[in-house]
């Protein structure tokens, strides 16, 4: 059975994140909130973790992770960056945004794409996930907190009790930041050729529109 653990949306308490974090370093895994849609989420670096989560959502070898920084700084040292892509980058962070880059030896090769040798990346708008990836030292693996099919018959849950339900038993913590259900999706953005391309048009494709306006690449939006 999970714990839930609550934390404040804003200052989320030093102490629990500490636990939380000792928690995920020593494999297990948690549910928690970002700017976007719940995830679940471990230490990268731990196998256990990265397996269990891979289990519960039933994930081939082909399905790419998501590695969730907290600034500019730690996706450099996991993804190849080109300068162009750079600066588009530091105009969207933090924000509702994954970024399909090539990744560096950094990465453990499980966690790549098998054929593409990508990742994806975030850096999230959202003060918890901030103080956890801060205390863990490296960034956070995740992917969407998708329930299985089995456990949704009535489809995907609206509120924040159904989800903790779900997946009570599959998960160790369960963090409530006492917010209402987010349910959007990231804008994806494959950043792996020669311009980037829009993969999924999520949260902030506003934004989006108005960086590649000021970069030239309106073309890029409208090839998409």
């Amino acid at each position: 059975m999970a714990e839930i653990i609550k934390l404040h949306p804003v200052t989320p308490h030093v102490k629990r994140v500490f636990d939380i974090v000792d928690r995920l370093r020593a494999g297990e895994i948690m549910l928690f909130p970002s700017d976007t849609q719940h995830a679940l989420g471990c230490d990268y670096t731990n196998k256990k973790g990265v397996d269990r989560i891979r289990n519960i959502r039933k994930l081939d070898s082909d399905h790419m992770f998501t590695l969730i920084c907290d600034s500019l700084t730690g996706i450099s040292k996991f993804a190849n960056i080109s300068t162009d892509n750079f600066k588009i980058i530091k105009r969207l962070i933090p924000g509702p945004y994954t970024f399909i880059l090539p990744g560096t030896k950094e990465v453990p090769r499980l966690l790549l794409h098998p054929k593409r040798k990508t990742v994806g990346f975030r850096v999230p708008s959202h003060p918890i996930c901030e103080q956890i990836i801060a205390e863990l030292g490296h960034p956070l693996l995740a992917t969407s907190a998708k329930a299985p099919d089995e456990l949704v018959p009535d489809g995907d849950p609206q509120f924040t009790d159904e989800l903790f339900r779900i997946f009570d038993h599959l998960v160790d913590i369960a963090i409530d930041d006492e917010q209402p259900l987010q349910t959007v999706e990231s804008t994806i953005i494959d950043m792996t050729g020669d311009v980037p391309s829009i993969i999924r048009v999520g949260e902030g494709f506003e934004r989006v529109e108005e960086v590649f306006a000021l970069h030239d690449l309106d073309a890029a939006l409208s090839e998409s």
